[in-house]
């Protein structure tokens, strides 16, 4: 097979829109596997490209080429004018010609396919698809193209935590050869020296889907073929990337539409999902949408009920692979692009550490951009996962979010607070702010109640009379006093969590909540800066709407502590209150 029929062949295997799972599958299993080219007809490329004889330039260290594939081979070297290590990449002869026989070819058949979809009724034009692979692919057997390709890529992300980009020698390369810095390391799924360097998988894995994402979701430039052979794991423990033949890009428009297709899967926002298909272009206007909505709520929720640790991104992929095969689907090239990028992603992170899984490593960063993105559409995103339809705050669903966003790289939890207060003093966000209201009034109100029995409790447990107790809780006290004589405030932290648990009595449900809380914020931990909510509480302050709002939760729980003051004073049982968020409350006894 030629080279432009294998690639075409492995593009085609992720267009589950086109082809049933098993012939997918089939294509999956294409590989190149081609016989190398002489060296002299190698020097001669270079000689006519570069315009020198190859021995006036380079001097090899390797004597045979270290790579080859079906577009080309590498060869090991070094630059006379400077004793510079570099990769030498010389294309393949007549690489040209026989890619535009192989598109030729795959053309005339794909007129034939066409013919076929139409008796089928569906609206598919094969044609257009090789016309957009050729496109790729002739951009990826020019070299100049490529080394632009690296050298962006080198400006975006080179600044990343552990990513390194090889540096390109502009002056020796042509649109047949590239010459690219040598880069020392091993493949990621080479156990064995990954061990001996003493490399940390799954850290590289990490690092390899972080900046993955942010290749996908926020600049919208990125590596759309990250398989083993186009990475390397250095010795110092970073992350190269090599082979920037294989670029994609996607328009804002494009890389939000994406994001919101998660929050809607997550929602089980069929009606939603399916209506946003259609504006991305990958459902025809005039389609009945209705049987669409429904094979998608039948199919995804086997997938999704499982725990995020355990989704698959091949199944969740292969379940809507099969309604976009069995219904009029057709997927524009951004999002063929992202579907190839993840999945071979995700099969590379499996190889060098079984338990990875993408959605599980990504979700932190899209709970991050969903919190903290000022754009339009992902304050609409946030709103659907934070709020109910009737406008009710998903505690659950927030403080889940504010979990998982904590664990990705360059999450600013001031940011998203930010986010959560420009919408609560916006005419929205009424309902929402009444409903904080009562939350307050509700757990300053328990926590009063609740922390004076808490610590009449621990009291109890520290007379005289419990020795043990007494003992123990002394123990305690010593041993904290201790610890922040020697560390300071900052190191005792899971210390008194731990000397606590042993000696006092368990929270109480609304202390814990309370305490969660606090942790998501930054409060706990001291990373967070409390100056960054400085210009917060000053927007909140200014608006009259959170001013009123104050003074009602001041006077409902000054009215409650008066309430319970007097109850207990006569010996009445304690107060039951009711009719949150009416402006009044009724009192009646606790039964």
């Amino acid at each position: 097979l030629g080279p432009a029929i294998i690639k075409g062949g492995q593009a085609l295997a992720s267009r589950p829109d086109l082809l049933p799972s098993e012939y997918l599958e089939e294509l999956q299993k294409l590989q190149d596997d081609v016989p190398r080219f002489s060296n002299d007809l190698a020097f001669k490329i270079v000689e006519e490209e570069l315009g020198e004889k190859f021995e006036d330039v380079f001097e090899l260290i390797e004597t045979e080429p270290i790579a080859a594939a079906s577009i080309g081979q590498v060869y090991k070297a070094r630059l006379l004018s400077n004793g510079d290590t570099v990769a030498i990449k010389i294309q393949r002869p007549k690489c040209e010609e026989i890619i535009a026989l192989d598109l030729y070819v795959l053309r005339w058949w794909s007129g034939v396919y066409n013919q076929i979809f139409a008796l089928l009724n569906r609206d598919i034009d094969i044609q257009s698809i090789i016309d957009d692979f050729g496109e790729l692919i002739y951009r990826e057997i020019d070299y100049v193209a490529e080394a632009a390709n690296a050298q962006r890529f080198s400006e975006l992300y080179a600044g990343v935590a552990d990513v390194f980009v090889p540096k390109i020698y502009s002056d020796l390369t042509t649109s047949k050869v590239l010459t690219m810095e040598w880069v020392d390391g091993c493949r990621l799924t080479d156990n064995k020296s990954l061990a001996t360097f003493g490399l940390d998988r799954k850290k590289l894995v990490d690092t390899l889907v972080q900046c993955s994402l942010r290749q996908i979701l926020e600049n919208g430039f990125f590596h759309a073929d990250p398989h083993a052979g186009n990475l390397l794991a250095c010795e110092d423990g970073r992350l190269c990337y090599l082979d920037f033949g294989m670029m994609s890009y996607a328009a804002v428009n494009q890389r939000n539409g994406f994001l919101l297709a998660v929050v809607h899967i997550v929602n089980r926002d069929w009606n939603e999902l399916v209506r946003l298909y259609q504006k991305l272009g990958f459902i025809p206007d005039g389609t009945d949408l209705e049987p669409i909505e429904v094979a998608l709520e039948g199919a995804l929720p086997d997938v999704l009920s499982a725990d995020i640790s355990e989704l698959n991104f091949k199944l969740v992929v292969s379940k809507l692979g099969d309604i976009m095969y069995t219904y009029p689907f057709s997927l524009p090239p951004f999002y063929i692009a992202i579907i190839r990028c993840l999945g071979v992603l995700e099969g590379l992170a499996i190889q060098v550490d079984p338990t990875s899984r993408i959605i599980s490593e990504a979700y932190p960063y899209v709970a991050s951009r969903v919190l903290t993105d000022t754009q339009n559409e992902l304050k609409e995103a946030l709103r659907r996962l934070a709020l109910t339809p009737d406008g009710h705050l998903r505690w659950d669903r927030l403080e889940g979010l504010l979990e998982k966003a904590k664990d990705s790289q360059g999450y600013d939890v001031s940011a998203a607070v930010d986010q959560l207060t420009d919408y609560i003093i916006s005419d929205k966000g009424e309902q929402l702010l009444s409903e904080l209201a009562d939350q307050v009034v509700d757990t300053a109100d328990n926590l009063g109640a609740e922390t004076i029995g808490y610590v009449m409790e621990a009291s109890r447990a520290l007379v005289v009379n419990d020795e043990v107790a007494a003992v123990k809780a002394f123990r305690s006290l010593q041993h904290i006093i201790q610890l922040q004589a020697e560390e300071g405030a900052e190191g005792i932290g899971k210390e008194v969590q731990k000397e606590l648990q042993e000696s006092l009595p368990p929270l109480t449900p609304t202390m814990e909540k309370f305490f969660r809380i606090l942790t998501l914020l930054g409060a706990q931990d001291g990373q967070t800066d409390p100056a960054k909510f400085v210009p917060i509480l000053r927007k909140l302050g200014q608006e009259p709407r959170v001013q009123r709002t104050a003074s009602e939760i001041v006077a409902r729980l000054g009215e409650r502590m008066l309430s319970r003051g007097l109850r207990a004073a006569f010996g009445l049982p304690p107060p039951s209150f009711h009719g949150e968020g009416t402006g009044t409350e009724t009192v009646t006894e606790t039964s």
